[in-house]
């Protein structure tokens, strides 16, 4: 597996990682503190956001 293989395999493993923390600390548990919001809003941003790194990686590494 090459360099960009690993890269983009780790990107959608922690995308996925962040949408079950996601899950977990909206619907899963049942005493919300705000730092558990914090946490699972913090969560929801990365799961925004590391797609869109990954696509813009994976353009940019077609070009290399």
């Amino acid at each position: 597996m090459s360099i960009k293989g690993f890269h983009i395999l780790f990107i959608t493993l922690a995308t996925l990682l962040c949408v079950f923390v996601v899950v977990w600390a909206f619907v899963l548990e049942t005493r919300s503190s705000l730092g558990l919001q914090i946490f699972g809003g913090t969560c929801a941003l990365a799961a925004i956001l590391l797609p869109i790194y990954g696509v813009r990686f994976s353009r940019k590494a077609q070009k290399i």
